[in-house]
C-alpha cells in the first residue's frame, strides 16, 4: 500500500471544522495529552481522538504514546507552508505570488 502526502485540500478540510481548529489553537501553545484536550474542549475522549486522528492524517499533528497516555504536538511546518501551497495550486502560472525576490524567508 502506497501512502501519499496530504494535499492542500486535505489540510484545509482538516482545519475547516470548528473542533479541529480549536485543537490546533490549543496545540499551538505546546504539547498536550488527550485528557488535557478533553478538559479544554469539554468533549469525550472518543470525539477528541477522532478529530486528532483527522489532523494527524492531514500531516498537521504528531502523536507519541507514553505509558497509557498519548501526547500530541503541532507540526508547524505544514501550517507555515499551507498559504504558499494554496496560492501555488490556485495560480500555477504566477510564481511571483509565492516566490518573491526580497522575501525574508
Amino acid at each position: 500500500m502506497t501512502l501519499t502526502a496530504p494535499t492542500v485540500l486535505d489540510q484545509l478540510k482538516a482545519l475547516a471544522q470548528d473542533t479541529r481548529y480549536d485543537l490546533v489553537r490549543h496545540l499551538a501553545q505546546g504539547e498536550r495529552c488527550v485528557c488535557d484536550l478533553e478538559a479544554l474542549l469539554g468533549l469525550p475522549q472518543s470525539k477528541v481522538s477522532y478529530h486528532l486522528n483527522v489532523l494527524k492524517e492531514a500531516g498537521m499533528v504528531a502523536a507519541e504514546q507514553r505509558g497509557k497516555n498519548v501526547y500530541y504536538t503541532l507540526k508547524t511546518a505544514p501550517l507555515f507552508l499551507l498559504g504558499g501551497q494554496l496560492l501555488t495550486d490556485l495560480f500555477p502560472d504566477h510564481p511571483g505570488l509565492t516566490h518573491q525576490a526580497k522575501s525574508v524567508c
